[in-house]
């Protein structure tokens, strides 16, 4: 990714002087900010569904996860991961594929609880990291009694959200899942894994649009969204 750093733009040079070209520090191409550079490319579309609502949300949520979760550990099965704590990194790709899956499966569990229009960029990253990055994530979506309140994140809020999941994944990477990067592994651990994360996003999905969702600005104010289609 060969874009400049947000925060150094480019200074056209005085006559006479020579250009000044910003140099991306460390923190531009360190495995947190690729990682949220990944994310926010997969947040930018927030998948629609075609599943109706359900009059029995449990059910349909259960079919739902049992496909998404044979798709994402089919699709990480695929992978064959170098070794080293940054090897994983080379299938960037990949693994964009696997959180596209579980975007999905987020949209279609909204779906069938009949909260489809209440479902944004916010909701997404905490439904596909609440269980891995809770802290990273934890500010966008919270508890208020029997109802969610989910705060509408601009795109710098949502920037620096991605990178806290981003910074959070690697270290993780680091400190719990060597045992992934063995070649030894392989792909069965790997698809091992999807697996479980994907039913991991979709009790968190669950969990939220289950209860009523309200959507509040920077001031606290609820949103008015869009009925839910019939």
């Amino acid at each position: 990714m060969s874009v400049p750093p947000s925060g150094s733009p480019r200074v056209p040079a005085r006559r006479g002087e020579r250009a000044m070209v910003p140099v991306a520090g460390p923190a531009a191409h360190s495995p947190g900010e690729r990682l949220a550079d990944a994310l926010l490319d997969v947040l930018g579309h927030v998948p629609r569904s075609r599943e109706p609502v359900s009059s029995d949300p449990a059910e349909a949520v259960r079919r739902l996860t049992a496909r998404a979760a044979r798709q994402a550990a089919s699709a990480a099965g695929a992978l064959a991961l170098p070794p080293g704590p940054l090897g994983w990194l080379t299938v960037l790709p990949e693994l964009m594929a696997v959180w596209r899956i579980q975007a999905q499966l987020v949209a279609d569990i909204a779906a069938v609880h009949g909260r489809q229009g209440q479902l944004g960029r916010e909701q997404m990253l905490w439904c596909l990291f609440k269980h891995t990055a809770s802290q990273a994530v934890r500010d966008l979506v919270v508890r208020a009694g029997e109802r969610w309140l989910v705060k509408k994140a601009g795109a710098v809020a949502l920037r620096a959200a991605a990178r806290r999941v981003g910074v959070k994944l690697t270290q993780q990477g680091v400190a719990k899942a060597a045992s992934r990067w063995l070649p030894v592994v392989g792909a069965m651990g790997v698809a091992a894994y999807a697996w479980h994360d994907t039913r991991q996003v979709a009790r968190s999905a669950a969990e939220l649009f289950a209860r009523p969702v309200d959507v509040v600005d920077a001031g606290g104010e609820v949103i008015d969204l869009p009925a839910e289609p019939d």
